[in-house]
C-alpha cells in the first residue's frame, strides 16, 4: 500500500464507521443495543479506537512516521467530508443557530477555528488518561482497596441527543462530552491515590486554594505542611484501618457507613 492508499483508505475507515453508526437505528432494537453500547464504556473505547488510532496504527505498519501523518491527514479529510454531508442533511432545518457561528460572531471566525482545532491537540493526553484508569488503577482496587468505579458512569457521551447540534457543532461538543467523563474520572480516582498516600498539605496556599477543588481533602483531612511524619500516619491510621474501602476521606462511600 503507498501512501495515497493509505490516505483514501483513512478517509474510507472514517466515513465507513460513520455510516455504520447512522444506519444503526434502521436495525430496530438490536440496531439501538448496539449503538447505546458505542455510547458507553467499554464500547465507547472500541469505537474511538476505530476512528482514531485504527488508522494511525495501519499508517505506521505502511510507512511508520510518514504513515502516521498521512494517515492523521485522511482521518481529519474524512471528517470534514461527514461534517459537510450532516450538513448538507439538515440544511432545511429551521434551526439556524450554532454554537460556531456565534463564537465566531465574537471572537472572530479564523480565531475561534484555530482555536478549536488547537484543542485537538489534547486528544493524546485523554487517550493516555483512559489508558492509566484501564491499565494502572484497577490493581490498585485489589492490593490496596481503593474504590472500585463503573467507567461507564463517566466515560460515555449523550450530546447527540441534544437537539440543534449538526455537523462541525456536534462532532466537537462530542468531543468535549468524551474528555469531560474521561478526566473526571481520572480525577477522581487522583483523589483517592493523593489521599492514601500522601495526605499532607502544601506549602503553597495559593496550590491548596486552587487544587481543593479537585482534592477536598485538603481541606479535610490533610495534614498541615508544618506537621511531622506522626500527624501523617495518624491520619493513615484513622482512616484506613476501619475501612475494606479505601476511599478519599470525602467520598460519600464513607458519609454513607457513618
Amino acid at each position: 500500500m503507498n501512501l495515497t492508499s493509505l490516505y483514501l483508505t483513512s478517509i474510507a475507515i472514517i466515513i465507513t464507521g460513520a455510516i455504520f453508526l447512522h444506519l444503526l437505528p434502521y436495525f430496530g432494537e438490536m440496531g439501538v443495543k448496539i449503538g447505546d453500547f458505542f455510547c458507553v464504556a467499554p464500547g465507547i473505547d472500541i469505537i474511538l479506537s476505530y476512528f482514531m488510532l485504527f488508522p494511525l496504527l495501519l499508517g505506521t505498519i505502511v510507512s511508520q512516521w510518514n504513515g502516521v501523518g498521512v494517515a492523521l491527514v485522511g482521518e481529519i479529510s474524512g471528517l470534514w467530508i461527514w461534517i459537510f454531508a450532516h450538513e448538507w442533511k439538515h440544511r432545511k432545518s429551521p434551526q439556524k443557530a450554532k454554537i460556531s457561528t456565534t463564537l465566531s460572531q465574537i471572537f472572530g471566525k479564523w480565531r475561534n477555528h484555530l482555536a478549536v482545532w488547537i484543542t485537538a491537540l489534547a486528544i493524546p493526553v485523554f487517550w493516555g488518561v483512559r489508558l492509566a484508569e484501564i491499565v494502572v488503577y484497577p490493581p490498585l482496587t485489589k492490593l490496596v482497596n481503593l474504590p472500585k468505579y463503573d467507567a461507564k458512569e463517566w466515560v460515555n457521551v449523550s450530546r447527540q441527543k441534544f437537539q440543534g447540534l449538526v455537523g462541525y457543532d456536534l462532532i466537537w461538543c462530542l468531543y468535549c462530552d468524551w474528555m469531560t467523563g474521561v478526566w473526571s474520572l481520572g480525577t477522581e480516582m487522583l483523589r483517592n491515590v493523593e489521599s492514601f498516600w500522601c495526605p499532607i498539605r502544601f506549602y503553597s496556599d495559593k496550590k491548596c486554594e486552587n487544587c481543593k477543588i479537585d482534592f477536598p481533602d485538603i481541606e479535610d483531612g490533610w495534614v498541615s505542611a508544618d506537621g511531622t511524619i506522626e500527624d501523617v500516619t495518624k491520619v493513615l491510621q484513622t482512616k484506613y484501618s476501619i475501612t475494606t474501602n479505601s476511599s478519599w476521606f470525602g467520598h460519600n462511600d464513607r458519609k454513607n457507613r457513618n
